[in-house]
């Protein structure tokens, strides 16, 4: 649904994000994604507080979580934040994040972590329960519902990245590291092997590490095959890229792996993003074994 409230933005004007949602639904996935692309972020304002932030000269991308936690007056007076941002002329969208009962149960089992309502003494549905009558005008509002159901934490990121950020007809870079031994990541546009060069897991000392630690890289930036290695793949890269742009593509995924996903798949990442960042709008990097 539309927000026709939201009024065309100043060019100067500041782009806010606010990310709603139930408990256990990705809200600190989306928000996390966001501050990796550029957004100051702050979890759990007050809403009564959200004009004081945008008009105390916070850096222009601005990404806000409000939800349950929230008091319930401020929560009540969301629309009339919402007024107020509009005559401020800030281009804002309220993104709400949910997902069934039987997943939040399950991810709250696996997590182990606890509902905000249970301290009001109730059980887990009867919390999920409450919790979306008291979250039902933010739905209302929302200028986005996510159902997160069907969504692993990989798969949100992207979400966010392509649908949430506010750079349209710009193309992002991800470049994700893995280990072979917990499989492929199934979002991956291209997939690179590194099981093949040396490998610093053998070293006592390196292995604790990982790729991003000084003494891993200097190791792995002193293997010529690693160096060249990674030459032929920026080259590649380099080349092939330029096609998923002319052709409207506005998000790429590049995985590579190795053994443990620790050390040269993780190297490999961050060098190759370092090496794209002067070209691309958005070049981000994620590490899955590090996560």
């Amino acid at each position: 649904m539309v927000n026709n409230a939201n009024p065309s933005p100043r060019d100067d004007a500041h782009q806010l994000i606010l990310v709603s949602g139930l408990s256990g639904s990705g809200k600190s996935v989306a928000l996390r994604t966001l501050e990796d692309l550029g957004y100051y972020c702050v979890d759990n304002l007050p809403a009564a507080l959200i004009p004081a932030l945008v008009e105390a000269g916070t850096p222009g991308k601005l990404a806000v979580g409000v939800d349950v936690r929230n008091r319930a007056e401020q929560r009540d007076r969301l629309p009339q934040v919402l007024g107020e941002l509009a005559r401020l002329g800030v281009a804002y969208r309220l993104v709400f994040l949910d997902a069934r009962d039987d997943v939040l149960i399950k991810r709250y089992a696996e997590t182990r972590r606890r509902h905000p309502l249970s301290e009001q003494g109730l059980s887990l549905a009867e919390a999920l329960a409450e919790e979306r009558r008291l979250l039902r005008p933010l739905v209302a509002l929302a200028d986005r519902v996510v159902d997160t159901s069907d969504l692993n934490v990989h798969q949100l990121r992207r979400l966010v990245i392509t649908e949430m950020d506010l750079t349209p007809g710009t193309m992002t870079l991800l470049f994700e590291s893995f280990a072979y031994r917990r499989g492929v990541p199934p979002e991956a546009d291209f997939l690179f092997d590194a099981r093949n060069l040396p490998n610093p897991h053998w070293d006592a000392r390196l292995r604790p590490l990982s790729g991003k630690d000084a003494p891993v890289r200097d190791w792995l930036a002193g293997q010529s095959e690693v160096v060249a290695y990674g030459d032929d793949l920026h080259a590649f890269l380099e080349r092939w890229l330029p096609r998923f742009d002319t052709d409207g593509r506005s998000y790429v995924t590049i995985c590579i792996g190795c053994t443990g996903g620790r050390h040269r798949s993780v190297y490999l990442a961050e060098s190759l993003a370092e090496r794209f960042r002067d070209g691309a709008a958005q070049v981000l990097t994620y590490h899955r074994e590090l996560a």
